[in-house]
Formats: C-alpha cells, sequence, structure tokens
C-alpha cells in the first residue's frame, strides 16, 4: 500500500511541480534526458557490484530525478509506464542502504525490465536496455573509497 501511495504522490507532484529547466527557458530533448538516465544506469550497475553503496545511492537519486523530470517535460508519456520503475527504484534504494548485493542485482533487473517494458509500450522497443558488461566510464574508479 505504500508504494501506491508513493506513485500517487510522485505523479501529483509531477502534474503540480514546475520544472526549474523549463522556467529557465532551457527544455533538454527527452533522448538527452534518456541517455542521461542510460550512461547513470550503467554508473549504477557498477558502483553497486563494487559496493560502493554511497555512489549507488547517488546514481539511483539522479535516476529518480531524470525520470521525474522526463514525466514533467514530455505529458505523451503514460504516466503508468514511468510510475513502474517506482517500486524497482525502491527496492534498489532498500538494497543500498542494506549493503545487499543480491537485492541489489535482482531489483537492478526489475528496474531495467521495467525500463524496457515502457520503451515496448510506446513504440521504441529498439531502444532495449541491458545490463552492462563492460564500464566505458575508463576515468572513474568505483571501488569505495577507503575511509
Amino acid at each position: 500500500m505504500r508504494g501506491i501511495g508513493l506513485v500517487v504522490a510522485i505523479l501529483a507532484g509531477l502534474v503540480g511541480a514546475p520544472l526549474a529547466l523549463a522556467e529557465e527557458g532551457y527544455v533538454p530533448g527527452l533522448g538527452d534526458i534518456m541517455t542521461t538516465i542510460q550512461m547513470r544506469h550503467i554508473k549504477l550497475w557498477f558502483a553497486g557490484k563494487s559496493k560502493n553503496w554511497e555512489l549507488a545511492s547517488y546514481e539511483l537519486e539522479r535516476i529518480r530525478q531524470s525520470l521525474e523530470d522526463a514525466a514533467t517535460l514530455y505529458s505523451g508519456i503514460p504516466a503508468e509506464y514511468v510510475g513502474a520503475t517506482v517500486g524497482p527504484i525502491q527496492d534498489i534504494d532498500a538494497a543500498v542502504k542494506d549493503k545487499n548485493g543480491t537485492e541489489f542485482v535482482k531489483a537492478y533487473g526489475a528496474l531495467t525490465g521495467a525500463c524496457n517494458a515502457c520503451h515496448q509500450a510506446i513504440g521504441r522497443g529498439f531502444i532495449a536496455i541491458q545490463t552492462p558488461s563492460a564500464s566505458p566510464f575508463t576515468d572513474q574508479s568505483f571501488t569505495p573509497p577507503k575511509r
């Protein structure tokens, strides 16, 4: 029940909340937003697999915010498909907070599936997201910092 309430709250906030970027006159293209999400999706994977939970949390929050931006700026995206990412995002967040690699992998797969289901539903099934096999970010270490 808590998940449904969160979906309703997020979607209600998307309808009523003006986006600062749009107010300033700059509106990123939907493709640009989705490419940013894809980049963060890759980084999220490598952060989680490396047990860099702080980075994983950071990337997950950026994904959530970008999805909100996309839904706010592009009303043609069916809300139920964006809303379908809420559960997997909550599950990844819980796995990150619990530092649970097994649950992280499971929830990451669910998020990836939700992205692909949305792409299919809006006629963009040719955009198929998968778990990355190699990091394109050779200039970033995903190892947790030593404290």
